[in-house]
């Protein structure tokens, strides 16, 4: 009885082992260095938790707030992920001297293997001190993306 117990204590534990998996992505260029991951729920529409990330632009000043951006949960607007596709919007906004700043990070891949992503991103930033023209136009940078997904 006592092995029958543990048995059944054992399968029912190693069930809540498959219930989640993760998805991360990262990349790192000239134009920008960054890592993001999260975790993903099975079923249930695979809502995301404990997503998390950190942005670096090079090509900023030193001491620019948009240079490095560190991201959370909330700054995770979409995603998608199935069997052939991984996709994720981030975005941040920055206020300075009471202004809004904000960068949006778009990932688009498509499997290479089995939980291998390959694809590209898209970084947009816009900066309120050097929008001369107040077209709200931001600037963007592109590069290659490695994800993974499990």
């Amino acid at each position: 009885m006592r092995t029958f117990i543990c048995g059944l204590g054992f399968l029912l534990s190693t069930g809540t082992a498959f219930a989640s998996g993760g998805i991360w992505c990262s990349a790192e260029d000239k134009a920008a260095i960054f890592q993001v991951e999260a975790g993903v729920t099975r079923g249930m529409g695979g809502p995301t938790f404990n997503f998390r990330g950190d942005l670096e632009i090079p090509g900023r000043p030193a001491g620019d707030s948009l240079r490095k951006t560190v991201f959370e949960d909330s700054n995770l607007t979409q995603y998608w992920l199935d069997g052939e596709e991984l996709r994720l919007n981030i975005y941040r906004e920055h206020e300075v001297a009471e202004k809004l700043n904000s960068v949006e990070l778009t990932i688009l891949t498509k499997t290479s293997d089995e939980g291998v992503y390959d694809g590209r991103y898209t970084l947009a930033i816009y900066d309120a001190a050097t929008d001369k023209d107040q077209d709200g136009k931001p600037v963007e940078l592109t590069g290659k993306v490695s994800c993974g997904a499990e």
